[in-house]
């Protein structure tokens, strides 16, 4: 606790009540956390009664890491622990005890994003929509806004005020029935049928509700309508409701988020109290000056100005260039200078920018001057082909396999059961109202005609699944038996048949290795391993964590990303690039009211804030479009950030610091 500045010590020393932390960015959020939990077990909260709730598996494990570290020794291995979880794992595991009551399985499959938009694309197709005037994409779109705001398909037809949107909530109510009738559910499900559990069935929230004492909730600023509800109808009873955020870095409106639940929370729970981290130790105080600058243009916040323990430190420094070619030259030329003749490594830089699209010209700029760099984000690692053919082999181990889990790998490898014979299992299914698995199971119901190379792939494969089923159910262990199988139904010769490159095939065939060790470290951490939690673990932590974006920040390069990717993070030096108006604010924001360029600021104050020692802005004075060079304006966060226009650092030519 001596390790704690005064406001930190409040915040961990309040046991009973609401209470709202408000911690601006580098001012210890996460030490607070773990620091509280410790602090409450040891004046005798049971750790299993104290539920922490963030937004990636990242942030509730190193929460965990660290909570082991404080706790020391005394703890033994099989010992409770408080449950540290992400807003979906935790309506997983509530949904599994009281989804019947919805009118699902107690085993429903979670479908993923890909399997999301292939039902997208049948239920258009199902009320002969095409993707020209309704896309699939733009019905998940609609679909997930619609669910991140707790509206169901019948409120969504009276929300719908454009054509395109009353098309997707028709889709919405197929494309729901359809889920439902598979036993399914979507991401954004697990949201909405835990909020609408809560709502209808009073017995089965209490029932919730009384398994903790104490709710400590991560990134509050980033909950939508439904996280809300969830953490509300947990706390009604109890009121020990710990919410830590930073308004000022609420930058996810876009995907449901509403600022409204940090701003009012003192009106949801009147008694609480409030404690304000505003000791940053990130950055140095000439950073955090024009950062404080900048953020006192939202109306709407929580006062607080940020102060550094790292005194005095270079400006913030902004350069102009011709164009958007040039300035990505100069952003390298700079950053090759510092590594030459300040001694910097290439993983001290990062260039953020807006959007993605900005990249190109920063990716052809760092080719041309041969320094390594790393464009962090691009295909998350369950949307890897691979992992997903995995998944659904996995899901073959279960009771009742999902039709299209089954469907994706019946001729993956190739057994003989062409696209024909795929169709045929599958209109037999639908003519006997059973799952295509069972038509599979059983040889007598499989449809005539299926032909020999079919019949005697379906029964290789079953030989395969029962095997593995009896062997897991032999075996003290699920990596063995899941491994063997892997290899029994010959996977690996799915990745030879469509890969030549030997490095490819390793690369590909490593993925799946990484899935069996996921399987290995679950076990490892779990008290009940099974196969089906595994199978949520592991779908639902990727969603938060990119293992390639994770493998990519520990290399000796330059990152480059988005702003919004690189929160959470910090870099010794950060170029925010492309300052324009219509880039940042982005052009879409400045056409709304002014709460949408209200979050372009916020995102920009976050950008800021990666920094810890040097902070450089620039902006392109023309930008190519349609093969012409536009002229482009200073973003007016560049004048808010230094002031006014004549200040010193304001480069007025492309004559800058840049080499």
């Amino acid at each position: 606790m001596a390790n704690l500045n005064p406001p930190q010590q409040l915040a961990v020393n309040h046991v009973h009540g609401p209470l709202l932390v408000l911690a601006g960015a580098g001012t210890g959020k996460t030490r607070v956390i773990t620091f509280r939990i410790a602090r409450l077990i040891s004046r005798g909260v049971p750790p299993e009664r104290i539920l922490g709730v963030t937004f990636t598996n990242k942030a509730a494990q190193e929460m965990q890491d660290r909570l082991e570290l404080l706790l020391g020794k005394r703890r033994k291995r099989n010992s409770a622990r408080p449950l540290l979880s992400t807003f979906h794992s935790l309506c997983v595991r509530i949904l599994r005890r009281h989804s019947t009551k919805l009118g699902y399985p107690e085993k429903f499959a979670i479908y993923a994003a890909s399997d999301q938009e292939s039902l997208a694309r049948t239920v258009l197709r199902e009320i002969k929509v095409s993707d020209t005037t309704l896309a699939p994409r733009q019905l998940m779109y609609h679909i997930s806004n619609w669910k991140n705001r707790g509206l169901n398909y019948q409120q969504a037809q009276q929300d719908a005020v454009s054509d395109e949107a009353t098309l997707a909530a028709i889709a919405y109510r197929r494309y729901q029935q359809t889920l439902k009738k598979l036993g399914a559910v979507d991401f954004d499900d697990l949201l909405l049928l835990t909020a609408q559990l809560f709502q209808r069935f009073p017995d089965a929230r209490l029932a919730e509700a009384q398994r903790f004492d104490q709710i400590l909730i991560d990134e509050y600023q980033d909950t939508n309508r439904t996280q809300y509800q969830i953490v509300r109808a947990l706390a009604a009873e109890h009121r020990n409701l710990c919410v830590v955020g930073d308004d000022d870095q609420s930058i996810y409106g876009w995907r449901g988020a509403e600022i409204e639940h940090i701003l009012n929370f003192k009106r949801d729970w009147p008694d609480a109290e409030t404690v304000r981290l505003i000791d940053n130790y990130r950055s140095t105080q000439a950073i955090l000056d024009v950062a404080n600058r900048l953020i006192e243009h939202n109306r709407l916040r929580h006062g607080k100005v940020l102060r550094s323990d790292r005194q005095g430190g270079p400006p913030p420094v902004f350069n102009q260039f011709p164009d958007e070619n040039k300035e990505a030259d100069g952003v390298v030329a700079a950053i090759q200078a510092k590594i030459r003749n300040e001694h910097r490594q290439p993983r001290d830089f990062a260039v953020l920018f807006r959007t993605n699209e900005q990249t190109r010209v920063f990716e052809a700029a760092f080719r041309k001057a041969k320094l390594p760099y790393v464009l962090i984000g691009g295909m998350s690692f369950f949307d890897r082909k691979e992992v997903q053919d995995v998944v659904c082999y996995l899901r073959l181990l279960g009771d009742d396999p999902d039709d299209p889990s089954v469907l994706r790998i019946l001729n993956r490898p190739p057994r003989g059961v062409g696209k024909k014979a795929a169709e045929a299992l599958l209109d037999a299914s639908v003519s006997r109202s059973v799952p295509v698995w069972k038509i599979v199971c059983n040889p007598t119901c499989r449809p005539a005609g299926l032909g020999q190379a079919a019949e005697r792939g379906l029964d290789q494969l079953l030989s395969n699944v029962d095997a593995a089923r009896r062997s897991i159910a032999q075996a003290k262990s699920l990596v063995q038996p899941v491994f063997n199988y892997l290899e029994s139904v010959d996977y690996k010769a799915e990745i030879e048949r469509l890969y030549t490159d030997t490095e490819e095939r390793e690369s590909r065939w490593n993925v799946v290795q990484q899935v069996v060790d996921a399987l290995g470290n679950y076990e490892r951490d779990a008290r009940q391993p099974t196969l089906i939690e595994f199978l949520d673990d592991l779908l639902l932590g990727d969603r938060d964590i990119d293992h390639e974006k994770e493998k990519q920040l520990r290399k000796n390069s330059v990152f480059l990303m988005t702003i919004h990717a690189s929160k959470g993070l910090e870099f010794p030096e950060v170029f925010l690039v492309g300052l324009e108006e219509g880039i940042l604010p982005h052009h879409r924001s400045m056409d709304e009211d002014a709460r949408q360029v209200d979050e372009e600021r916020r995102l920009c104050y976050v950008g800021v804030t990666r920094a810890q020692d040097t902070l450089t802005l620039s902006m392109a004075l023309t930008r190519m479009k349609w093969g012409k060079p536009r002229p482009r304006l200073p973003s007016r966060f560049v004048y808010e950030l230094f002031g006014k226009s004549d200040h010193p650092n304001y480069q007025k030519s492309c004559q800058s610091t840049a080499p």
